[in-house]
């Protein structure tokens, strides 16, 4: 199994971000996927998450309104659309299964502001 995250970067405050992350090795289709940040002192914390065919979505308070999943697959991705950036959605972005089942990639990372 791999996930391979990517599109972090350093933005300023409201400013955006697409993190996507690519999946093999399983049967992408047959799970829920969600996307986790962690940040220094923290445990890691789920932001989202999407059923196995897309149609539920669910987020965390923090998110609601500025992040949006979204999943391909035919393409074995997810994605996560991340809007108004906040100083405080910095961190490093995961993916995994829902419940995490799988090992973890390298993340990637989000800084917002300075």
């Amino acid at each position: 199994v791999q996930l391979v995250e990517s599109g972090g970067d350093s933005v300023q405050p409201g400013g955006s971000l697409r993190l996507t992350c690519a999946a093999s090795g399983f049967t992408f289709s047959g799970f829920d996927m969600s996307w986790y940040r962690q940040t220094p002192g923290k445990e890691r914390e789920v932001v989202s998450t999407i059923t196995n065919a897309g149609g539920i979505k669910t987020y965390a308070d923090s998110v609601k309104g500025r992040f949006i999943i979204s999943r391909d697959n035919a393409k074995d991705t997810v994605y996560l659309q991340m809007n108004s950036l906040k100083p405080e959605y910095t961190g490093v972005y995961f993916c995994n299964t829902n419940h995490a089942r799988f090992g973890w990639g390298q993340g990637t990372p989000v800084t917002v502001g300075q």
